[in-house]
This record gives C-alpha cells, sequence and structure tokens, in this order.
C-alpha cells in the first residue's frame, strides 16, 4: 500500500507534456465558448470546457512581433532596442534586435524548459529578431508550414515515443489570413501590392472564408448568417489624433474606415469568423492526437492569441490599437486531473506575454525568473487563492495603458503627442466615449496615472 501510494503521488506531481497553441489575431470573444452565437469553435469549446478560460487576458502589445518577444522572453518588448537604440514597439523595431543580453538569454522559456530536462519543439510562424528564434534557442523546429500541415506534424509528434517530457509551441498562422481583405481592397503602395502577390496562400484561404452558404440568396446570407455590425461601430466619440496617424500610416486601414459599405464590414465579420473555424479545426487535429495516445492526463494545453483583431469595431480593421478587441485575447488551459473543469475566472487581469514563463516553470519544476511583475496563473488554474494583481500594463505603437481589476482603463497616447484617456468599461464596455474630463471620475484618473507611472511604467515623466 505504501509503495502504490507512492507512485500515486509521483504520478501527480511529474512534470507534465506542455503543448502551447498560439493562435494569430484572434480577440477573446472569437470562440464559441465565449458566447458568440456567429462561430463554432468545438476544439477551443473542448480546452474551456475540461479546463479554464480567462476573460480578462491581455497581451503585452497588439501587434505580431512584439507581443511573440513576449512570449520567448516574459518581458515588455520595449524592455529591447532595435538597431536604432529605439525600444522597441512595433513590428519594423521587433525584427531588427540585433542583440539579447546575458541576462535575457539564460531566462527564456527555451532555456528553462532545457534546464528542466523538457525535449523543446516549436512549429508554425516565427516572426521573431534572429538572436530569439527558435533554431537560435535550441528548439527543434517540426513545420515551417503555419496551417494544417504544421497541425498534422504536431500530431504525428504527440503519437511518437518520448523518453523525456516535452514542451511544444504550435504557432498557427490563422485567423491572421483577414488582413489580405482590406489590403487587397486598397492596396495603394509597393509594399501593400508585395504582400498582395505573395500572399498566395492567405488570399485563397479568405477568398474561401469569404464565400456564402451555396444555395443562400445574398437577402438572406445578410438576413441570417452573417454576423451583424457591432455596438461599437461607430468612431469613438474624442477619438485621439494617435488613432487617425495609426490608420493614414497604412492608408489602405483608413481606406477601409472611409469607403467599406455595411455590407462590406459585415463580409469582414463574416470571413473573420470562418478563419478562426479553419484554426480551430488545425486544433482538432492536436486535440484528438492528444486522445489517440491516451495523454490528455500527463499533458498541459494551453492557447493564446499574440493579439486581437479590430473586428469592425469603431470601423477599424487590423490591430495595434488599445481597444478591447486589439488587446483582449483568448487564453485557455487544460490538463485532465490536475485542472478543475469548467472554470471561468472574468476577475483576474492575466498578461500572456508576462505570465506565461513563470506558469510554464511552475508546472516544469524550475525557478524562472523574466519581469518581476510577471506571475505564474497555476494558482488560479487549479482554483485555489493567490495573491493577484491589481492592475496590468499594455504597450502598442500608439502609446500604454494600465487596466484595473475593476473595469477602467487610463490610456497615455503618445504617437502624436501626449493624450490621456479615462475609459470604464463598466458604464460604457464597448469603449463609445472616454471620461477623462467627467465629473465624479476625477479621483480614478489620478489613482490610475499614479499606478502608471509608479508601477507600470515609471520612465516616463509625469
Amino acid at each position: 500500500m505504501f509503495a502504490a501510494c507512492n507512485r500515486q503521488r509521483e504520478a501527480v506531481v511529474k512534470p507534465p507534456n506542455i503543448i502551447y497553441i498560439y493562435t494569430d489575431q484572434q480577440h477573446a470573444n472569437m470562440m464559441s465558448c465565449a458566447g458568440n452565437k456567429w462561430v463554432k469553435t468545438p476544439a477551443m469549446d473542448y480546452i474551456a470546457n475540461n479546463g479554464i478560460r480567462f476573460t480578462r487576458a491581455y497581451t503585452t502589445n497588439p501587434v505580431c512581433s512584439p507581443a511573440r518577444i513576449s512570449m520567448i522572453t516574459g518581458r515588455f518588448p520595449s524592455y529591447f532596442d532595435d538597431e536604432k537604440g529605439n525600444a522597441v514597439r512595433e513590428n519594423w523595431g521587433a525584427n531588427r534586435v540585433s542583440q539579447i543580453s546575458e541576462e535575457v538569454w539564460n531566462s527564456t522559456i527555451a532555456n528553462y524548459a532545457k534546464q528542466a530536462g523538457y525535449e523543446i519543439i516549436f512549429g508554425g510562424k516565427e516572426h521573431l529578431p534572429k538572436p530569439l528564434r527558435p533554431d537560435t534557442l535550441g528548439f527543434t523546429d517540426i513545420s515551417d508550414n503555419e496551417r494544417n500541415i504544421l497541425a498534422q506534424e504536431a500530431a504525428s509528434f504527440i503519437k511518437g515515443n518520448h523518453e523525456k517530457p516535452y514542451f511544444m509551441i504550435v504557432s498557427l498562422i490563422n485567423p491572421h489570413d483577414i488582413c489580405y481583405m482590406a489590403i487587397r481592397d486598397f492596396a495603394e503602395t509597393a509594399f501593400d501590392s508585395m504582400l498582395v502577390n505573395k500572399g498566395v496562400a492567405e488570399i485563397a484561404e479568405l477568398d474561401k472564408a469569404m464565400q456564402i452558404p451555396e444555395g443562400v440568396s445574398k437577402e438572406e446570407f445578410y438576413a441570417k448568417y452573417c454576423p451583424p455590425l457591432p455596438p461599437n461601430y461607430e468612431v469613438q466619440t474624442g477619438e485621439p489624433q494617435a488613432l487617425k496617424k495609426l490608420l493614414t500610416n497604412r492608408n489602405f486601414r483608413n481606406n477601409a474606415r472611409m469607403n467599406y459599405s455595411d455590407e462590406d464590414w459585415r463580409m469582414h465579420r463574416w470571413a473573420y469568423s470562418r478563419l478562426a473555424e479553419v484554426v480551430d479545426n488545425e486544433i482538432q487535429v492536436i486535440l484528438d492526437a492528444l486522445k489517440e495516445q491516451g495523454a490528455e492526463e500527463n499533458t498541459l494545453v494551453m492557447l493564446s492569441s499574440d493579439h486581437g483583431e479590430m473586428d469592425a469595431a469603431h470601423r477599424m480593421e487590423h490591430k495595434s490599437t488599445m481597444y478591447e478587441e486589439a488587446t483582449n485575447v483568448p487564453f485557455l488551459a487544460m490538463w485532465k486531473g490536475q485542472i478543475p473543469s469548467g472554470q471561468v475566472d472574468s476577475v483576474h487581469l492575466v498578461s500572456n506575454g508576462l505570465d506565461l514563463l513563470p506558469t510554464l516553470c511552475d508546472y516544469m519544476g524550475v525557478q524562472g525568473k523574466a519581469d518581476p511583475r510577471g506571475k505564474s496563473l497555476r494558482p488560479l488554474m487549479e482554483g485555489r487563492n493567490s495573491d493577484w494583481r491589481k492592475y496590468l500594463g499594455v504597450e502598442s505603437e500608439v502609446g500604454k495603458m494600465v487596466i484595473s481589476e475593476d473595469g477602467y482603463k487610463y490610456l497615455r497616447y503618445d504617437f502624436t503627442g501626449i493624450e490621456e484617456q479615462l475609459l470604464d468599461l463598466n458604464e460604457d464596455p464597448f469603449e463609445t466615449t472616454h471620461f477623462t474630463d467627467s465629473t465624479g471620475y476625477t479621483e480614478k484618473l489620478a489613482d490610475l496615472k499614479n499606478v502608471y507611472q509608479t508601477e507600470w511604467f515609471p520612465d516616463e515623466s509625469n
């Protein structure tokens, strides 16, 4: 009996295999388990229903490369400088980080996983600077494909023989293909035309997603099948100049705002939903492999996305803003027998960039340290109490913000000079206006400004 109890205890504490599924450009509500009736995502729903879904998870920066730097390092992208010495806050600079310190090298998720005795695997989209690319860090690359081939390769790896635990990142591209709709419709620059000409697979997938159901008339399609316009479809009252500049810097975005009809925007939402279903089908391949191997009880599966998509909110598409659609991302976790099923955490503020690394290290059994504000999600995932943060910081190309647990956001835009906003998600969850100068918000504004300057972005002047 004593020996049997010891074996059971060892089975419980044995570090699990870990699979981190990373989608691209998926906002938190683009899942049927989030209550979105216009999309069906049974694979994502399965992870959520058999584990936990965090509704208040945020990216560190709502654009691809900066967010991916955070995934690998557990630090804000602006911790790093590009080759010109500028803090990284957008894609161009993020891909031009030419070197990293020894401290960062020793504290990436790759190095911690290797310290813990894990085999480390990567497949799919990278979009990282050379010092942080998977091959540089020692990952075994199973596929450069970002689509179904990647899912199949990941499934094949799961079904193989493994002498030690593995940590695998599966970096899938969709629903990112939605980007090509406005780029193709309004390509004015040589760069945009190059993207269209090179994006053969992306545009083919987009065109498939834009097809209406066979046998359904256009009238019936818009009446019964196509998602309606969002509640915050109109431009925000008091929209900052920084966002106007963001749109005109890539003018296809401004052209979409000015020239897309209501039906065009609804088609954009329809295609985005279908592309989310494409990536869900690929995730299903991975989950099926786990079930086939009987490996669900020794595998931690986590899912998130690098950033969201504006999805017609404020007549915008793409990302890079600090609105909820761009910054609030899915975060799901499942480990059967360890993480209680059916949990929905709508309270705790989660940073998938800062919190992933300490969470992985916690499950791997090593002490991991990057940004000290990152926290292990393990207690929350396993239904235990935890002394959690009350505020969370997010950066972007256009500015930075702090979100509070009680539903307020302080935004400081710096793209065209300093512009401040206070948003109240309790009173105005769709961010249709701001409350910066409103009566009754003076104390809340001052409190969040203080948190911004002392806890999250102290290097900025008052």
